[in-house]
């Protein structure tokens, strides 16, 4: 090989790792899992007031993408009046909604009172997101659910079913929001 064919061979070379470098960010930033996106519908922060359980609570969810959307993040809290001889108090969570390729999508919830609940999730229509819990012998079971209106209203809800009675559901909690206006740029 002469001299001038390995200088072409190398600046071949060289332009060859500058397109798969220049490709690499695009790779980072790729989509995130589309089992996720039936549930971007609950992007935002949604101010809520309860309407049943323990106490009339209020306040707010933030539903956010994270890791290059590759996951969706829920923190939310709220906060109850002191009645019927009960202090005022607050609950905080946070949840990390994530997918399996091809296998669904799962979320992991944990709040201020070390509670612990693994869901599976599902949209069984556009603006809805069941999450329900997994079934634990002696456990109770738990679903989560929410439904957006045509109106703008997310209805959401809280149930428990006994152990030993995993699809016997009771309301626990429900609540309506309405999602904050974006903030101005």
């Amino acid at each position: 090989m002469t001299a001038q064919e390995e200088v072409v061979r190398t600046n071949i070379k060289r332009i060859a790792a500058a397109a798969m470098l220049a490709g690499l960010p695009s790779l980072a930033q790729a989509a995130g899992p589309p089992e996720l996106e039936p549930l971007s519908f609950l992007i935002g922060e949604w101010p809520s007031r309860g309407k049943g359980g323990p106490g009339e609570g209020t306040g707010t969810a933030v539903f956010t993408r994270s890791l290059q959307d590759r996951v969706m993040l829920r923190s939310s809290f709220a906060e109850y009046p002191a009645s019927d001889g009960k202090p005022a108090s607050r609950h905080d969570d946070l949840m990390i909604i994530w997918a399996i390729p091809g296998q669904g999508v799962r979320a992991d919830f944990y709040d201020s009172e070390g509670h612990v609940i693994h869901y599976s999730v599902r949209s069984p229509a556009p603006g809805q997101a069941v999450f329900e819990s997994d079934e634990t012998a002696g456990a109770p079971r738990f679903r989560l659910t929410y439904k957006l209106e045509s109106s703008g209203v997310l209805h959401g809800g809280f149930e428990i079913a006994p152990p030993g009675a995993p699809q016997a559901y009771k309301p626990y909690l429900s609540w309506e929001s309405r999602k904050a206006a974006a903030p101005a740029k």
